[in-house]
Parts: structure tokens; sequence; C-alpha cells
């Protein structure tokens, strides 16, 4: 059990100071003009980083499905 609460504290602050980076960094950029070219930049990079989460994840599954993650460990 106190482990548990140590890794929700550790995950809670690390979640804390991502959130700080992220607003700083956005406050730091107010004044950045993001044009067409980089719009598309973004949501090139957005949909690719969706489709590989897809694809990872779809492995991972079907790997466990097929019962090839028994077979690992093993020796």
């Amino acid at each position: 059990m106190r482990g548990t609460a140590l890794v929700i504290v550790v995950l809670t602050l690390l979640l804390a100071g991502a959130s700080l980076v992220a607003y700083w960094s956005w406050q730091s950029m107010a004044e950045v003009e993001i044009g067409f070219h980089g719009y598309v930049a973004l949501g090139l990079g957005a949909a690719v980083t969706i489709l590989l989460w897809v694809g990872l994840m779809s492995l991972v599954f079907f790997s466990s499905r097929r019962g090839y993650d028994d077979e690992a460990g093993r020796d």
C-alpha cells in the first residue's frame, strides 16, 4: 500500500512539473505566429504519432492474444 501511494505521489509531481513547463513554454511563445506550412507539419506530426501508437498497441494486443508473450521469459 505504501509503494502504491509513493507511485501516485511521484506521478502527480511529474504531471505537475510537465504542466508547468508546458504553461511556461506557451506563455513565452505568445508572439510567435504559425503559418500554413507550420499547421500542415503539426497536423501530419500528430497524425503519424497517433498511427504509430495505434499500430504498436495493436501489435501488443495481437501478441498477447496469440500467446507469444507466454513464451517470453522462459529459460
